[in-house]
């Protein structure tokens, strides 16, 4: 849950950058948007752009968001476990070992994160090792396991550049077409209200469109929690999985915010499932119990 919220937050704030940089580059060079050709190119750099740097930057930016304390030599036993467990678990998933990290938080959660399916972070609150069982931890930290060996991140990169490009493509021929500059041959237009038109209604169908997008976005981010659920079910036994999600049901609201609410073990509650990064929990739990994805 943590880390798509903050990837995604991230990534939007880069494609707002990049959009600004875009419209100077416009004011600059006196490239038409009619040029769709060169406007589908730059629509693509920019779009997997700031999904890339989002993922390059995932890792450090989840730590820091949560002030996650990396586990170097455990202290006790209950990080003896974790990283033992960790290990156990990458290893049987074919990943390399990643970084485990605890942050103090009453939430029941935990994350996983990386730019390399062999360089990636797992991370849990210590409200999680306070209220689960072992089984019940030991089910969680194979979810996100399964979500570094699925390679959810990158997939997600590339699913979120797709959707950039198009969004900063279509907004603009739409305000081409709208404020005149799509005809605009000599690059003239009528001045600056027509460009400053194409710059208001642009940035505007940016937004609307990036809400739109984020419907598909929020599509693979639940069919992957039900696929890291089976992965989870595959490595720990699905009885683990399943009495961990129900302890789930009877926790707290959890409490991670932005783009890492997409990368954790449990969601926040919206008003339409359509924005929601998780299935409800009841979902999970008959998948898993009918044996899908499995």
């Amino acid at each position: 849950m943590k880390r798509i919220g903050l990837f995604l937050a991230t990534n939007f704030a880069v494609l707002i950058v990049f959009s600004i940089v875009l419209n100077i580059i416009y004011a600059v060079t006196g490239m038409q948007p009619g040029s769709l050709s060169g406007l589908l190119v730059l629509a693509a750099v920019f779009g997997f752009g700031g999904s890339i740097i989002s993922l390059l930057m995932s890792k450090s930016m989840a730590l820091r968001s949560v002030g996650a304390q990396v586990i170097e030599h455990p202290r006790n036993e209950t990080e003896h476990w974790l990283m033992n467990t960790v290990s156990q678990q990458a290893q049987r998933a074919g990943i390399g070992m990643p970084t485990v990290a605890i942050y103090n938080s009453p939430d029941i959660n935990a994350f996983a994160t990386g730019a390399k399916r062999n360089d990636s972070v797992v991370a849990v609150s210590t409200g999680l090792m306070q209220n689960m069982t072992r089984d019940e931890a030991e089910a969680v930290l194979a979810h996100e396991i399964s979500h570094i060996a699925n390679g959810d991140m990158i997939t997600m990169t590339l699913m979120q550049g797709v959707v950039n490009t198009f969004v900063i493509f279509i907004s603009r021929v739409i305000a081409g077409a709208v404020s005149g500059m799509n005809s605009d041959e000599e690059g003239e237009g009528e001045g600056g209200g027509n460009w400053m038109m194409y710059f208001l209604i642009s940035s505007v169908l940016e937004i609307v469109f990036g809400i739109l997008a984020s419907i598909l976005t929020m599509w693979f981010s639940r069919h992957r929690e039900f696929r890291a659920d089976a992965g989870s079910a595959q490595l720990v036994g699905k009885q683990k999985m399943i009495a961990a999600l129900e302890r789930l049901k009877v926790s707290q609201e959890p409490k991670l915010e932005g783009s890492m609410m997409a990368f954790g073990i449990n969601g926040k509650k919206t008003l339409s499932e359509l924005f929601m990064t998780h299935p409800p929990l009841e979902k999970r739990i008959d998948a898993l119990r009918r044996g899908d994805h499995l």
